[in-house]
């Protein structure tokens, strides 16, 4: 195993054997210890390694490339791709987590503009219909690596978008700049299917499942400040939520 990944057994637990090597193989991923890139040893250097059977080891490997966080490669071997994103279902930017983790985050803004509130906009923010509004699309990127398509509306009384480099900024950094915090949210999760915009900006197969989220966020007067609408790349992202029996 390269890169200083150590893989311990617990072999006369409940938990079975491939799946101990796929947690522990996982947590390297998350944790930098394996970076991507990494090779991981081939499956009969890595059963006898360990004492077990190529296919306890092979369903291990499955494990992590159907998390898309290693990929075979014929002539290479098997290799360690961007770990999956996890995300704790907190109030907070996705910006600001990915830079927290030490990530790479780089932001491509579509479109700006400001437009009329439709709708669901001004239900969601609680304005009338026709309100003035700032509407804006990104996509955020690790690396060079499309990760979410992003689409936030704000109320144009709040904070003028239009002089802010939203390249350089994260949107919830500029809000506080503002004067604005964000305090409560009432956010949703869902699922939907890639069409053919969302396959050429982030690179996935038309009909290929995204993990969903819409967000309304509100300030410490209560006020509605935010509505996203989001989309993220399945493989690359999740959402984490801790449960607590009360």
């Amino acid at each position: 195993m390269e890169a200083g990944a150590r893989i311990t057994l617990d072999r006369s637990g409940p938990v079975p054997l491939y799946f101990q090597i796929a947690q522990q193989l996982e947590a390297a991923i998350v944790d930098g210890t394996l970076a991507p890139g990494d090779k991981i040893d081939n499956e009969i250097a890595l059963a006898d390694q360990l004492g077990l059977s190529r296919p306890t080891v092979r369903q291990a490997i499955q494990v992590l490339v159907d998390k898309g966080m290693l990929v075979r490669k014929r002539g290479v071997g098997t290799q360690v791709v961007h770990g999956k994103v996890r995300r704790s279902v907190e109030l907070t930017s996705l910006y600001d987590d990915l830079a927290a983790a030490g990530q790479d985050p780089r932001t491509v803004v579509l479109s700006l503009e400001r437009l009329d509130a439709g709708e669901d906009e001004a239900r969601e923010l609680q304005l009338d219909p026709g309100a003035p509004v700032w509407s804006l699309e990104r996509v955020r990127f690790i690396g060079d690596e499309p990760l979410a398509l992003m689409h936030n509306v704000i109320p144009a009384s709040l904070i003028d978008l239009g002089s802010i480099d939203l390249e350089e900024v994260g949107l919830y950094a500029a809000m506080r700049r503002a004067g604005i915090w964000v305090r409560v949210a009432k956010q949703r999760i869902g699922a939907s299917r890639v069409g053919a915009r969302e396959s050429r900006l982030l690179g996935e197969r038309r009909g290929a499942p995204l993990l969903t989220m819409q967000r309304t966020a509100y300030d410490d007067a209560g006020r509605a400040v935010e509505y996203g609408v989001h989309a993220y790349r399945p493989d690359r992202y999740a959402f984490e939520l801790t449960l607590v029996d009360r």
